[in-house]
């Protein structure tokens, strides 16, 4: 419409002009080398127009003619980059369908028409990727790493290279500089803490997971709960040696999340080491709140030395409010009251845990009872004992298949942070493999019940082993003085159907302590 309306107004100025110069006649004389020509003002303006129309049209030639050749150079190359642009889409697409030789040829063709632009390289290392050829992919992601533009890509594609090849150097290398030229990259910070979390330097990891959630790279929670998470182990480590330190870094942790287990006893512990025995027991107190657990159990009943066996059941009972009668607080009642000779008192507060699918510890528990109120023999106590092989097993800590009845800051298996969580391993039980000798004077299960070791040697090495439970554990006791640490070590069973090629469920070794870590008290029931 405004075209349409500007070439009216232009049309009306013509006219307006026409007008104007008809109306006022006049003669335009032409004196040059003896002649004169002499012409009206209306033919001699046309004459001036055609005249620049022809000289226009002169030099377009002319201008066309002097510019032909490159015109013709670059039409040759957008020609060339056209077919070029198309190879590298078409080899794209074969790259991800997984088509190496289409990708390859299209590659080939990329390059030849494009040169050595990051797209092309880019494609060339994929192909040669899908084809197996780890040589050419290097060389490819080499040459992005020389270039200025395409290094952190060309690094990116080097790393992935080392980590195929397990050469963890050269790949800490790569990642620790695509994270100095570019620290926003997920993937170098990622690596970073990976390598620090490998080499147990949490201070360096601490580092990484505060820069990370700096550039916005992570969300403020799980920042929150790394940070928790390595300031645990921070403080796990400086236990025997600091303290002080240690106590300090754990609160952090407890303030960072509450809920944090393995936080709240480390500071409650340490707290309780020193004499703040009311500061210790909220922090215990405000994790049991939110996750009820039985490490919180040992600390809570430990945290003054000397105390009676009527005291620990009244703090047990003390959790068993805080909780609303949570199950693991019906559990550590009972042991307490188990302790105290109190009989009945234990067993009404475990009857609730008995009546739909009871877990081994709860089955452990009534046989505990049992036995310590009629004797080994009595058939109630050999009838829990029987249940207890066939029972849904408890929860432990899990992380990559691997389970363990202590926490870790790290999985054993893929190195990720955080990686344990509290749960039920899956229940896969069958019948006994050996029959029932009523003439035997223990029961003889089928998955028998690993005891919890009675002491722990004092010059056994701190750090954490993993190792594979076997297919099949037999003892000749399958009781232990602690039913509820025997039953989480029977819980510790192959896992069906882990991810990963011939993982399986596994057990922290129980003849190594966790560092720094306090004797268990006499009589505790975790």
């Amino acid at each position: 419409m405004w075209r349409a309306l500007a070439y009216l107004v232009l049309l009306a100025v013509a006219a307006f002009g026409a007008v104007w110069i008809a109306d006022r006649p006049g003669t335009v004389t032409l004196v040059w080398n003896g002649y004169q020509v002499g012409t009206s003002l209306a033919l001699a303006i046309v004459g001036v127009i055609a005249v620049a129309i022809a000289l226009g049209f002169v030099w377009a030639i002319i201008r066309g003619m002097i510019g032909l050749p490159e015109a013709l150079v670059r039409g040759s190359a957008e020609r060339r980059r056209t077919k070029g642009l198309s190879a590298l889409s078409r080899g794209m697409i074969a790259v991800g369908s997984g088509d190496p030789l289409a990708a390859k040829r299209y590659a080939g063709d990329a390059e030849r028409l494009l040169g050595t632009e990051p797209l092309t390289l880019l494609l060339k290392a994929q192909a040669a990727q899908i084809s197996g050829d780890r040589d050419g992919a290097e060389r490819a992601f080499q040459a992005m790493a020389d270039d200025p533009e395409t290094r952190v890509l060309g690094l990116r594609g080097l790393f992935v290279e080392a980590r195929r090849r397990d050469d963890e150097i050269a790949a800490r290398a790569y990642a620790s500089e695509a994270a100095r030229l570019a620290p926003s990259v997920t993937w170098a910070n990622d690596a970073m803490l990976e390598a620090h979390c490998a080499d147990t330097d949490w201070t360096g990891a601490l580092e990484t997971v505060e820069r990370r959630a700096s550039l916005g790279l992570i969300d403020k929670q799980a920042a929150k709960r790394q940070r928790a998470v390595l300031l645990t182990a921070i403080a796990r480590d400086r236990e025997a040696g600091e303290p002080e330190a240690a106590a300090e870094r754990a609160l952090q942790a407890v303030k960072l999340a509450p809920g944090l287990v393995p936080a709240a006893c480390l500071a409650g512990r340490l707290l309780a080491r020193r004499g703040d025995l009311k500061k210790a027991a909220r922090v215990v107190e405000a994790a049991w709140r939110i996750n009820p657990h039985p490490d919180l159990t040992q600390v809570y009943l430990g945290l003054r030395t000397g105390d009676s066996v009527r005291d620990r059941l009244a703090r047990a009972e003390n959790l068993a409010k805080i909780s609303s009668w949570d199950p693991e607080a019906r559990l550590a009642v009972a042991q307490a009251a188990l302790d105290a000779r109190e009989f009945g008192r234990a067993r009404e507060a475990i009857q609730p845990l008995t009546l739909e699918g009871p877990t081994v510890r709860t089955c452990l528990m009534m046989a505990a009872i049992e036995e310590a109120e009629h004797g080994a023999q009595s058939g109630r106590a050999r009838e829990w004992l029987s249940r207890a092989a066939r029972a849904p097993r408890d929860p432990l800590w899990i992380a990559d298949g691997v389970a363990s009845q202590t926490w870790e800051p790290v999985s054993p298996i893929s190195g990720q942070l955080d990686a344990f969580t509290w749960q039920a391993p899956p229940n896969a039980l069958g019948a006994p493999s050996e029959p029932m000798d009523p003439e035997e004077d223990e029961p003889q299960l089928g998955h028998a019940l690993v005891p919890a070791p009675a002491s722990v040697p004092a010059d056994a090495p701190t750090k954490p082993v993993f190792k594979p439970l076997p297919a099949e554990v037999k003892a000749d006791k399958p009781v232990a003085s602690d039913p509820i640490s025997a039953g989480m070590a029977a819980a510790a069973l192959p896992v069906p159907g882990a991810s990963g090629p011939s993982v399986t469920m596994g057990v922290r070794d129980t003849s190594k302590p966790l560092s720094g870590l306090a004797p268990r008290p006499e009589g505790s029931n975790i």
